[in-house]
């Protein structure tokens, strides 16, 4: 607690690394209060591994992960619960999207959160094991209302500039091209300034930063569909058994569903009024 009020402190003096400095600093109150946020899930017995993480996204990615040690996001608290069900050991750490893929190429870190629907051919690249599902989650060409009918289809990204985030995975960049921006804020903002006409979002992180920012907006074709999973380097494939288990009796528990329904209920009453309805698509 102390580290994280000491780097929010630091901040003040250096403002040009404020915004950074800022959301360690978050990060690191979050690190300090782990084992708090977890305890309802924590079995007595010794960690039977320490594992290094990141979940992170942009540091925009609302509901599922906030740079708040209290209200850290969905999947913050699902990793949360499921490693201490798991009797796992988690050292959080904050990195550019960009940065956590090279990491854990090298072994820096040694899982994340994904989907297979994010990669090419929904295959997740050799070197990975992945666990049994958490959360749905869906993302969707978000656009302007006025331009909802150009972005019906996958088909009509042909060519076409595509706002994403750096760092991010898509599992079809090779038929656009990729506009990126650092955050999914900063995809709805382009958005309202016309800097781009379409872009690709998370249905619940698109509705919370249109509201937010004070657009509407609309949705066009969906462009993946499917779980997320904890994904670990094959070396730690022997600890999917644990992981499942904990999956499998959260779920059952309820715990997965009490979670998630909390914060999509608090991200869809701030933001119904903003929405164009996805079933009005232009045929």
């Amino acid at each position: 607690m102390i580290l994280g009020i000491f780097i929010i402190n630091l901040s003040q003096h250096y403002y040009m690394l404020s915004n950074k400095l800022i959301i360690w600093g978050i990060l690191s109150l979050f690190i300090a209060t782990y084992p708090c946020v977890a305890d309802d899930y924590r079995d007595t017995a010794k960690p039977i591994a320490t594992l290094k993480f990141d979940i992170s996204g942009s540091s925009a990615w609302y509901p599922y992960f906030i740079p708040d040690a209290e209200h850290p996001g969905i999947v913050a608290e699902l990793v949360s619960a499921v490693l201490a069900r798991a009797n796992i050991l988690g050292v959080p750490t904050e990195l550019p999207p960009k940065r956590t893929l090279m990491a854990l190429e090298k072994g820096e870190l040694d899982f994340d959160v994904t989907s297979p629907s994010w990669f090419a051919g929904h295959k997740i690249p050799e070197g990975f094991v992945i666990s049994e599902g958490l959360i749905e989650i869906r993302e969707y060409l978000v656009t302007l209302p006025e331009n909802q009918h150009l972005f019906s289809t996958l088909d009509q990204m042909h060519h076409q500039q595509i706002g994403t985030v750096r760092g991010y995975l898509y599992n079809n960049d090779a038929m656009f091209e990729r506009v990126d921006f650092n955050s999914e804020y900063q995809l709805i903002k382009a958005l309202q300034i016309g800097r781009i006409q379409a872009v690709i979002m998370g249905d619940l992180p698109a509705s919370y930063w249109a509201e937010q920012i004070g657009i509407n907006i609309a949705y066009g074709a969906q462009h993946s569909e499917g779980d997320l999973h904890f994904r670990l380097r094959e070396e730690h494939a022997h600890l999917l058994a644990p992981i499942n288990k904990a999956i499998d009796n959260l779920k059952n528990e309820g715990k997965v569903e009490q979670i998630t329904s909390h914060y999509i209920k608090h991200t869809e009453q701030n933001s119904s009024s903003k929405l164009v309805n996805p079933s009005l698509l232009a045929n």
